[in-house]
């Protein structure tokens, strides 16, 4: 059961940008055009609502326009994994509006409540589960403290609990955790991008998330292609190609995370670089730097 939706976890997991027009709205065209070209790429999956799409700072008729928008320019040449979260009511809410729209999967956000109980974590997950039976549930994994048996908990009570996005900068933590839930159980995804899936890739992840691919997806998918060789001499020469960008987007506490992608895609003529708060603007010199980069990825 859920053998395509394993599949598509196995992969480039792209997270698309949330493009806004010059009046703040969602730009729906721009959305459109960005989804289009991810996809005539040959990326096969979707997560709209995730962080690089500024998931937190939507509204949440602007959350379910962008899971409309992907689910309807994917059609069935990709997988939508739909990104869902914020309290127990909305989560389920979206992740029921997920299914009624034929999405296949929906990550679950990280709770950003600041008192998340180890019981407390799996009471949520389990909920949205059991919303929705019919649909692969991949929980996102950021906190550090969780161990592995918790995910292995959970998945008894939901067996639709098909993957995990783990996104905790530790390799060696990561392979305890998997081992520790099932590491034959989850299909296992890098939740923390090129910068770590060579690592990640080496302890058991099979796909990893990706915003950098907005920008250059031929480089997410060299990468994919190299660690799914074993290659890691050549996953590695597109590690260093990609390496100053994501240290631009993980400095400060990875405030620049979304805008550095952003301000790509505006150098490149794409969409408008705006963000909103709490992101900010890049600096003159950060811009020209990303644009430069930018510039030489599509040479």
């Amino acid at each position: 059961m859920f053998a395509a939706e394993r599949a598509a976890l196995a992969d480039v997991v792209a997270i698309p940008v949330t493009p806004f027009a010059e009046d703040g709205q969602v730009d729906r065209t721009a959305c459109r055009a960005l989804l289009r070209r991810l996809i005539d790429a040959g990326i096969k999956t979707l997560t709209p609502c995730g962080n690089t799409g500024e998931f937190y700072a939507l509204a949440p008729e602007e959350r379910r326009l962008v899971v409309e928008l992907a689910v309807d320019e994917a059609g069935d040449r990709a997988t939508v994994l739909a990104g869902v979260g914020h309290d127990l009511p909305t989560a389920v809410a979206s992740a029921r509006h997920a299914h009624a729209l034929g999405v296949r999967m929906v990550m679950v956000h990280q709770p950003v409540h600041p008192y998340v109980s180890e019981a407390g974590w799996v009471a949520y997950h389990r909920a949205v589960a059991e919303s929705v039976p019919g649909l692969g549930v991949v929980p996102y994994v950021r906190d550090p403290r969780l161990p592995g048996a918790l995910l292995a908990e959970l998945a008894g009570h939901c067996p639709n609990v098909i993957g995990v996005k783990y996104a905790v900068p530790d390799a060696a933590r990561f392979a305890a955790f998997a081992r520790d839930a099932g590491l034959d159980r989850f299909t296992w995804v890098a939740g923390l991008a090129e910068s770590y899936a060579p690592g990640y890739f080496g302890a058991g992840a099979t796909g990893f998330t990706s915003g950098l691919v907005n920008v250059a997806p031929a480089l997410s998918l060299t990468m994919l292609e190299a660690l799914r060789a074993g290659d890691h001499p050549a996953a590695m020469r597109v590690w260093e190609r990609i390496r100053r960008f994501e240290e631009l987007r993980a400095a400060h506490g990875s405030a620049n995370n979304v805008t550095v992608v952003k301000e790509a895609l505006a150098a490149l003529g794409l969409c408008r670089a705006d963000v909103r708060p709490p992101s900010s603007p890049l600096s003159g010199d950060e811009r020209a730097e990303v644009a430069a980069i930018a510039a030489s990825w599509v040479r």
